[in-house]
């Protein structure tokens, strides 16, 4: 096994002093069928200084407008109740449809609208100099396109837009946007332009060309994520049946944190999510995506972990020792395994304090003498306790209770009661008369998660 990494014995996370605000936002994909299957439509932004999103290909879409609501006398087939029970938001629902429109027209050059007799508006047909007048207008305000649809009689066809996906940029960025993201087909007799300030280049792609490293685009986690979907669909009229049969659309928020690759956003099916949102809740990266051999790590003011190998290499971490106290003052040790020099040396670095106690999720009986002689070595009073059910130990201000392993009838399991985190080997199960008091599962193995409810 390799020497243990530096101890990350990081402080309990602390709360923001002034959150940073959150944007409303709206986004179109615009999708058509190519020669081989479906495709998208990516923007490239325009290179700027202080902007998280410089160089990336992305998606028509920004932030919502003030005055979006006074386009909703000009939308079709959708009124703000409708649209706001789909997006489950109170009011305001249709605001986020015109402005997907508005911004699709400003950075693409594409509007979905109808004329008055109802059929898709030929902006082709336009002078080129007439519809850069028109974009440039637009640009400036909403009422510039509130202006064009009384003066020319056209609708936004905000009805051919199908609810796709909800995201909300991770706690801890500079900037962060509440969006929708909307689906729809490629309107006729139109052509996409960028608009040379934003926009500098637009591509139609498929979505796993997209993605392909080849390609070499950058893509924001949000981007791959939704072309990962859009990937699954064989053609543009599949995407968009499946957007309109959702009944409900959750929300989407990734956490940053650290780990062998650097800072990352981690989505919300991973492994480490949960354990993010309990160790660090505003986003100060202060938690870990991965579980590597020899890190430590603080979980709460009262609860240190220390991973191990899971088979004496670092490629394979996952087996975890917790010292539960105070810093400074007397700790029990769960779980410390019989683990060779690296491990003991990492958990020598990591303790809080003087080790008084050393508890066991295994089966019971299983605690290795050389590991508890190992850990005397550095703390001359430690001593393995024999706990039986509902034995209750006090230790640094904190109440250890031992109850039986929900999963393995031989072996016990540690709740830490006042932090209502139970300490389990076996599994995620929680014992039913224990469920009222118990909201995490630590594991012997793996990131800590929530009671399944």
């Amino acid at each position: 096994m390799q020497a243990p990494t530096s101890a990350i014995n990081s402080p309990a996370p602390q709360t923001p002093s002034t959150p940073r605000p959150i944007r409303a936002a709206a986004t179109l994909l615009v999708l058509r069928d190519g020669r081989d299957g479906l495709e998208v439509l990516l923007l490239r932004r325009a290179e700027k200084a202080n902007d998280q999103n410089s160089g990336a290909s992305v998606f028509p879409g920004g932030m919502l407008d003030a005055h979006d609501r006074s386009l909703h006398g000009h939308c079709t087939g959708l009124d703000d109740t409708t649209a706001s029970a789909r997006l489950s938001v109170s009011a305001g629902g249709l605001d986020y449809y015109a402005a997907a429109v508005r911004e699709c027209f400003e950075e693409a050059g594409v509007l979905f609208a109808s004329d008055a007799s109802g059929k898709s508006i030929d902006l082709a047909a336009l002078p080129a100099q007439e519809l850069d007048a028109m974009r440039h207008a637009a640009a400036q305000g909403t009422d510039a396109l509130l202006a064009l649809c009384d003066q020319r009689g056209w609708r936004l066809a905000v009805d051919r837009l199908a609810y796709f996906a909800h995201w909300l940029t991770p706690p801890g960025m500079p900037r962060r946007f509440d969006t929708r993201f909307f689906a729809a087909l490629m309107p006729p007799a139109q052509v996409v332009s960028e608009d040379g300030l934003e926009t500098v280049e637009h591509m139609w792609l498929r979505p796993a060309d997209a993605l392909a490293p080849a390609r070499g685009l950058k893509l924001m986690n949000v981007t791959r994520r939704i072309l990962q979907q859009l990937d699954a669909f064989g053609s543009a009229g599949d995407c968009l049946a499946h957007a309109r049969s959702l009944q409900q659309i959750p929300l989407n928020m990734p956490r940053l944190a650290q780990g062998p690759q650097g800072q990352r956003a981690v989505n919300i099916e991973e492994p480490a999510y949960e354990e993010l949102g309990h160790v660090d809740p505003d986003g100060q990266c202060t938690g870990r995506y991965a579980l590597e051999a020899g890190l430590a790590m603080r979980l709460s003011p009262q609860v240190w972990r220390v991973t191990d190998s899971a088979d004496g290499t670092p490629t394979a971490p996952g087996l975890n020792s917790y010292f539960i106290g105070e810093a400074g003052g007397d700790c029990a040790l769960i779980d410390p395994m019989p683990a060779g020099s690296a491990h003991f040396a990492a958990l020598r670095s990591a303790a809080p304090g003087p080790v008084r106690w050393i508890l066991s999720t295994g089966p019971r009986g299983s605690l290795d003498a050389a590991t508890v002689e190992g850990l005397r070595a550095a703390w001359p009073e430690a001593r393995p306790l024999q706990a039986s059910t509902d034995e209750v130990l006090k230790v640094g201000g904190t109440t250890i209770r031992a109850v039986v392993d929900a999963e393995d009838a031989d072996a016990l399991a540690f709740l830490l009661v006042e932090e209502r985190l139970l300490f389990t080997g076996s599994g995620a199960t929680v014992p039913a008369h224990m469920r009222d008091s118990v909201d995490w599962i630590v594991p012997a193995q793996g990131f800590m998660r929530r009671r399944a409810r």
